[in-house]
Formats: structure tokens, C-alpha cells, sequence
């Protein structure tokens, strides 16, 4: 037997008998040996026992490197499902996963594991790593491992899932289970973990079927690794939209009336129709005609276009009317405004003709990827098209852009990038084939950018099935990338819809189609502007923008309700707390709810028409007339919450 093993840097080694991962590792260096928690062989993880005995590609994997640190975490997460089987014997066991978040198991028993038991089994998996207990990689007889999870329906239906009549599994005492790529060798490599949350989660994501508890946690080898962590989950949890918009009382979603369709409260109602007004002026200003379009539309123009073919595992089933019409809930409002377009003979005087619309769309988003306003399956998009002739492609591309921006200057918007998404032409399924129009395209749009002198990154395989397209990505206020806005160029759409117009020579002509989104949608926008904010939303967006409390309701009430109409009629958004609460909890009450401004009104203020006012965040009060207090209020919200 001779064989070789080719390392990353392309250099080889020989060997002539089979040798383990660990013995690979410890060939090139003693040191390696002893750090190496695994490797990747021709690509895929495997544990430091396994077994070569050919020619491989291998990378041997450290606490280093990504996947080293995976193996840590699938260790966690083998241990904590063997003390908390131990703990709970009647547990079933679920799904694993471990990944650059942490670890999670699923579990199920009568009464379901709550966090408040996460300290004990955390004690539990303290204790099992001070023993070191080897964990034993063995292939097992298939109808063996099913005779184990005989009474546990959840193992049960992943089994019949493994190919073969033998499974690699793991085994730690009398615990043993499956699933894993690679654990590492003993309980005592688990350096430091932590237990996080439970939730939970439908069986393989489904909502049809039962609903599991998902323990989370994460591992890292170092400790100072694990405590940076735990300070970064702690922003995420303050800055968590969720969490703010319950605080606050902006929104719920309740899987019992439909899972991932939000119910905006009137505070969250408030701050979105503050967006949607807003958006609606900008675009109205800038030569945009706004619309309204049904949500419901016949199959027929989604297969037009292209979107049945595409996503259609995104949509919802098409709704039979009984008379051979088939309607679908729209995924996409392109078609529709399309439609805007054909209702008329249009001219080349009539462009660019901008159509936008707040669009209401629904996704068939699975169970198990609905996160509050971020995914959900009813969702109103910032939508709009613009119908324009081939030579004023540039010039409108140009113009979207700076709207954008305008828009992004108003909300205080900074971290951002371009990116340029093109297609990637060897997935010939995404990308409809017609080489000469993409080429065509994604050159105008890169000139575009150019001619701007503007900064970018080119992406492949990021375009949209019918063109290449600008994004413009945002951090999030937990550090994930996002697509805030995109601008498309689609050649194909007007194409497929037989669009024309009719040129200044007489002839038809075919429109370029330009599809644009400023901040996507209002679901996922007032996610972001929560978790930027923190819930401490600048004057203009506030819910409520000013919290008004009497000293005494019954001497200052009137004074209180006065002021407040003063305020109304302004158009400044103002209550009174006329509950029968001590002053000093309503106003830590007014400063917990993250209203901009607080005003202690009494005798003093009472005597001389003015207001006492308390500015969120600070403890500084000052006294004012009302008339400077409306002065000063007005400047905040014309000039965005910026300060002067």
C-alpha cells in the first residue's frame, strides 16, 4: 500500500500503511499534532481518528480556524444532549446544529426544559468536562441504533433518512447519537461554553408538525473569545427589535392567528405611517405617480415574467376560482405596475414615466425562518419602476441614487457600501440565457457608477433573474450585512410584456425597465431604524414626541389637556398621564418609554403659561414658555432630529 496526502501549500506526503488525521497532523509537525481537533479531507470534516488510506486532499483544522471551532461546538452540543438525557430520561432528542452562532438541540418531553433549568444542566456539563470522559467514534449497525431510539420518534425519522446499513455515530458512557461530522476525542476539550436561551421550534421547521424546545449555546476555546461574545449577545438583546417593539408596545406577532403576519400596535402603526408619509412626499416630489395595485393576480402574468418559474417555492398556491382562472398572492409587484404601464399608448413623451407604489406582497417563508419584522410572509415593499428610454438609462440610474441618498441623510443612515451584483453565467436555472443583454446591461450599470466617481465592489451571482442591479448594503446595529436599497436594469421584463413606446420617428421602440426599492420593505426598515436606535427614536419618528404630566391632575389637569391641544394643533404627536401615579414613576415611566420629550407641568407653569422640560436621557430640566418650547420642538422635527 502507498498512497499520498497533498496539503494545502500543494506539498505531499507519502505513506505506505493507513494512517489517522491525528498521525497526518503529527507528521508535519508535533506541535500540530497536538492542536489539531480535526481536518477537512477532500473537503469535508472529519474527526482526528479517521482513517486515510488513499490519495486525499487534507487541512488539518486547529482552534483557529472556523470549522476547528464547529467541532467544538458539535462537542458542546453532544454533551449537553447526553446530561440532559440523563437528567431528563423520558427526553427525546431532535436536531443538532452547530455553526458560527453556537449550538443548539432540540428536545421534547411532557414538560418542556425552561431556562430557568439551564444553570443545572450547565452544572451538569461543568462536571462532565472536569471528568474528561472519552467520547468513542464507532460505525454502528443501523437496526442497532434504531432498537435505541426505538421509543423516540423524532431520532427515529432522521435514521431513515441515513443512507446505508451502517452509521457513523458517537458514543460518551451509555449516551450514544448521530448526525455529527466530528466530535472531538474527550469531554475535557470542551474548554468554555455557555448555555443561552431556550425557544421554540417546530419540528424540521414545519408548523404542521409538533412543537420541539431548542436549547441554545455557544463554545469557544479561549475564554476571553467566549466573554466577547456574551458582551456582544448582550448589544444584540438590547438592540433586539423584538424586544423593544414588546417594550414598547409596537407590534406583536402571534403563530396562533398566523405566524410571521405582524399586528402593528398604534405606536408602531404610528411610526410607520410617519415612513410611509414621508416616502410617499420624497417620491411624489421627484416625479414619481403612486399607485395602488391589487395583491391578488392572475397566475398567468407571474409566468410571464418569470416569477412562477423562479420562486415559485417562494409563493403561495395559486387559488383555484372554480371557472379555470387561477389567482396568486403576489411576491412581486413588478408585474403589476407593468400592467400601469400597458393601460395606455405610451409615447417617448412620456418618459421616464416613474410609477411607485407601497406595495403589499406575501412569501411563502418557512416556519422556522420567520423572525418578527424581519421575515415575515406579508410585507409592504417601497416599490417602485421607471419606464425610460435606452439613452436616459444613466441619467435616471443618477437620479434614483441621489434620492436615496437624500433619504438615507434624513434617517441618519452612514454605514453603508455599494455593491454591483452581477450574474453569474454558468447558473444557466437563475439567470435567463441571453448573453448579449447581460453584457449589455451590467456594462451600462458599471458605467453608471463610474461616471459618479463612486466607490464599489462587484459581487457575481448576486443579480436578479432578469438583470444586474446596484445594492446598497447596510450594517445593522447587530453587524449583519444588509440590502437596504437596490436599483435593477431589466431588459428582459419589457421584452416578455411586449412593451413599447412610440418614438419621435414614429416607429415603436422597446423601454428599458429600471427597478428601484429606497428602503425596502416597511416591516424590515422599521426593524432596522428600532435596533439602530435602540427604541429611542429621533423626534420626527417618535410615537409619541412629548408625555405631559400634571403635578396634581386635579389642579393641573385642565393647564395639562390645554397644552396638549396647543401641541395637536401644531401637528406634534402629545398625550397626558393622568394616572393616579406618583409624579416620579411617571416620569421614569415617560424616560423608560423613550419619549423625547417630557413636560412636568404646576403651579409655576400653570402661572406662567410654560412648561417644564426634561429631554430623554438627560436628568437636565428646563423652564420655558410654551411658545419657545413649540419653537424649539418644530426646529427638531423639520430639521430631522439633527442637530443644528
Amino acid at each position: 500500500m502507498s498512497f499520498s496526502v497533498t496539503l494545502p501549500d500543494g506539498s505531499k506526503k507519502e505513506f505506505d500503511k493507513a494512517v489517522s488525521v491525528k498521525d497526518v497532523a503529527s507528521s508535519i509537525a508535533t506541535s500540530l499534532g497536538k492542536a489539531a481537533v480535526g481536518a477537512k479531507v477532500n473537503g469535508q470534516v472529519k474527526p482526528l481518528d479517521y482513517e486515510i488510506d488513499s490519495d486525499v486532499e487534507i487541512a488539518i483544522l486547529t482552534d483557529k480556524d472556523e470549522e476547528g471551532l464547529d467541532i467544538l461546538r458539535a462537542t458542546a452540543a453532544f454533551a449537553l444532549e447526553a446530561v440532559a438525557k440523563k437528567k431528563y430520561p423520558e427526553l427525546r432528542l431532535g436536531e443538532h446544529v452547530a455553526d458560527e452562532g453556537g449550538f443548539y438541540v432540540d428536545t421534547d418531553k411532557k414538560d418542556q426544559i425552561k431556562v430557568t433549568e439551564l444553570p443545572e444542566l450547565e452544572k451538569a456539563m461543568e462536571k462532565l468536562v472536569k471528568s474528561g470522559q472519552a467520547i468513542e467514534h464507532v460505525e454502528m449497525d443501523k437496526s442497532e441504533l434504531e432498537d435505541i431510539y426505538k421509543d423516540d420518534p423524532y431520532k427515529s425519522e432522521l435514521l431513515k433518512k441515513v443512507e446505508g446499513d451502517k452509521v457513523d455515530a458517537y458514543k460518551l458512557g451509555d449516551f450514544v447519537d448521530f448526525g455529527f461530522d466530528a466530535l472531538l476525542p474527550n469531554t475535557g476539550k470542551i474548554k468554555h461554553f455557555k448555555l443561552l436561551s431556550v425557544a421554540g421550534a417546530y419540528w424540521l421547521g414545519k408548523s404542521s408538525n409538533p412543537m420541539l424546545q431548542r436549547i441554545f449555546g455557544t463554545a469557544f476555546f479561549k475564554e476571553a473569545a467566549l466573554k466577547d461574545d456574551l458582551k456582544r449577545r448582550a448589544e444584540i438583546k438590547e438592540r433586539d427589535h423584538r424586544t423593544i417593539g414588546r417594550d414598547l408596545d409596537l407590534f406583536f406577532v402571534d403563530p396562533k392567528v398566523g405566524a410571521g403576519l405582524p399586528y402593528w400596535m398604534p405606536k408602531g402603526a404610528t411610526i410607520r405611517r410617519v415612513v410611509e408619509r414621508y416616502i410617499i412626499d420624497r417620491e411624489v416630489a421627484d416625479g414619481y405617480q403612486h399607485v395602488y395595485t391589487p395583491v391578488l393576480m392572475n397566475l398567468d402574468a407571474y409566468k410571464t415574467s418569470g416569477h412562477w418559474a423562479h420562486y415559485r417555492d417562494d409563493m403561495f398556491p395559486p387559488m383555484d376560482m372554480g371557472d379555470g382562472e387561477m389567482l396568486e398572492l403576489r411576491p412581486m409587484n413588478c408585474p403589476s405596475h407593468i400592467q400601469i404601464y400597458k393601460h395606455h399608448i405610451r409615447s417617448y413623451r412620456d418618459l421616464p414615466l416613474r410609477v411607485a407604489e407601497l406595495g403589499m406582497m406575501h412569501r411563502y417563508e418557512k416556519s422556522g425562518a420567520l423572525s418578527g419584522l424581519q421575515r415575515v410572509r406579508e410585507m409592504t415593499l417601497n416599490d417602485g419602476h421607471t419606464f425610460v428610454a435606452l439613452d436616459q438609462v444613466q441619467d435616471e440610474f443618477a437620479k434614483i441614487l441621489k434620492l436615496i441618498m437624500d433619504v438615507y441623510k434624513d434617517f441618519d443612515i452612514t454605514d453603508y457600501y455599494f455593491r454591483l451584483s452581477y450574474r453569474d453565467p454558468k447558473n444557466t436555472e437563475k439567470y435567463f440565457a441571453n448573453d448579449e443583454m447581460w453584457e449589455r446591461s451590467q456594462k451600462m450599470l458599471k458605467g453608471a457608477m463610474d461616471d459618479l466617481g463612486l466607490d464599489y465592489v462587484e459581487a457575481e451571482g448576486e443579480a436578479a433573474f432578469y438583470g444586474p442591479k446596484l445594492d446598497i448594503q447596510t450594517k445593522t446595529a447587530l453587524g449583519n450585512d444588509e440590502t437596504m436599497s437596490t436599483i435593477q436594469l431589466d431588459f428582459m421584463l419589457p421584452e416578455r410584456f411586449g412593451l413599447t413606446y412610440v418614438g419621435q420617428d414614429g416607429e415603436e421602440h422597446r423601454p428599458v425597465m429600471i427597478h428601484r426599492g429606497i428602503v425596502g420593505t416597511m416591516e424590515r426598515f422599521i426593524a432596522y431604524l428600532t435596533e439602530i436606535y435602540k427604541g429611542a427614536f429621533p423626534t420626527w419618528l417618535a410615537p409619541i414626541q412629548a408625555e405631559i404630566i400634571p403635578v396634581n391632575n386635579d389642579a393641573h389637569g385642565e393647564y395639562a389637556e390645554k397644552v396638549r391641544q396647543e401641541l395637536a394643533k401644531r401637528g406634534f404627536r402629545a398625550e397626558v398621564d393622568n394616572r393616579n401615579e406618583k409624579m416620579g414613576y411617571k416620569i421614569r415611566e415617560s424616560q423608560t418609554q423613550k419619549v423625547p420629550y417630557t413636560l412636568v407641568l404646576g403651579d409655576e407653569e400653570m402661572k406662567n403659561g410654560s412648561v417644564n422640560v426634561r429631554r430623554y436621557g438627560t436628568d437636565e430640566e428646563i423652564s420655558k414658555s410654551l411658545d419657545d418650547f413649540i419653537k424649539e420642538i418644530d426646529a427638531d422635527v423639520k430639521s430631522y432630529s439633527r442637530e443644528n
